[in-house]
């Protein structure tokens, strides 16, 4: 690391549970080819070894990925596997269940509640793990989430797992989570193009539960990695400061509450070192005021 570099510490820091992470973090999802899952190349996996080793020594201690993250020639778990093992002590992986996939890749029914261990066991084996750090429950469209989120307390118990999130989530189903187990982090869609949920944000900082926002970044590109046609708020607030329209979305989400981390994925060893430095960037009332107009105006 160069002494220009920033590390991930410089975002602050949040507990997930009783884990100390840095709000800068590192999603797994891209490290397997040039978008998710079977689309487009895959990835060179040399490089994408490098790039996790690269943010564990630029600070970043919280990796986000799932056992459903792979293509047809790389495992997002196997990966970070091969690159970290054996962990650092401070390093938290936070991994999800729910979503199921076939050999071929396609997508199938989601999990049903006595399929999870299996899922849960599934990271395990991929990690190298004897126990998962955080497991989120993805929720697929469940009014109720009660008896998922059960079986995932009982895993909890029986020590397979450390602690409990929930991902794509209403206010109601963190209710119904919480009359169950401690939840310690809520993963949803957010960012400055997608400016929905603003209720779980609130209602996590009431109850000191960390809000882990995904797309971030990509925007409406979603999966597909990009933001079509950025905003012209954006590319100003960069201008502005000399930094890139990614650095610039990520400081936005990291405005949205102390307790807002951030997990921006990538395969590309100049990305990560950009998206890290985004923790130091300091908006200023005027700058979080105009790109906030954007959620209330056509991109």
């Amino acid at each position: 690391m160069t002494s220009g570099t920033v590390n991930a510490a410089a975002s602050g820091t949040w507990l997930l549970g009783d884990l100390k992470v840095n709000r800068i973090g590192f999603g797994a999802m891209r490290l397997t080819g040039s978008a998710a899952f079977h689309q487009g190349a895959p990835s060179d996996r040399g490089q994408a070894i490098a790039v996790l080793r690269s943010a564990v020594e630029l600070g970043v201690n919280h990796i986000d990925t799932a056992a459903f993250y792979f293509s047809r020639l790389r495992s997002a778990n196997e990966l970070i596997n091969s690159a970290l093992a054996p962990y650092p002590d401070d390093l938290v992986i936070a991994t999800k269940v729910g979503p199921a996939r076939d050999t071929s890749g396609e997508w199938t029914d989601s999990a049903r509640p006595d399929q999870l261990r299996g899922q849960v066991e599934e990271n395990l084996r991929q990690l190298g793990r004897d126990y998962l750090d955080v497991v989120n429950l993805r929720i697929m469209g469940q009014r109720s989430i009660s008896e998922h989120f059960g079986v995932l307390a009982e895993l909890r118990d029986a020590g397979l797992v450390r602690h409990l999130g929930i991902s794509n989530a209403r206010p109601e189903h963190l209710a119904q989570a919480q009359a169950i187990a401690p939840v310690v982090c809520v993963q949803n869609r957010y960012g400055i193009d997608a400016p929905i949920g603003e209720e779980m944000i609130r209602e996590c900082a009431t109850r000191g539960i960390a809000f882990v926002p995904f797309f971030s970044i990509a925007g409406q590109g979603r999966e597909a990695g990009a933001v079509l046609t950025e905003h012209d708020e954006v590319r100003a607030v960069a201008r502005a400061h000399g930094v890139s329209p990614a650095q610039v979305r990520l400081a936005w989400i990291l405005h949205q509450g102390a307790h807002v981390l951030a997990i921006p994925g990538t395969g590309a060893p100049d990305h990560l070192v950009d998206n890290v430095a985004a923790g130091a960037l300091r908006l200023t009332a005027e700058e979080l005021e105009l790109l906030d107009s954007i959620g209330r105006t056509a991109p």
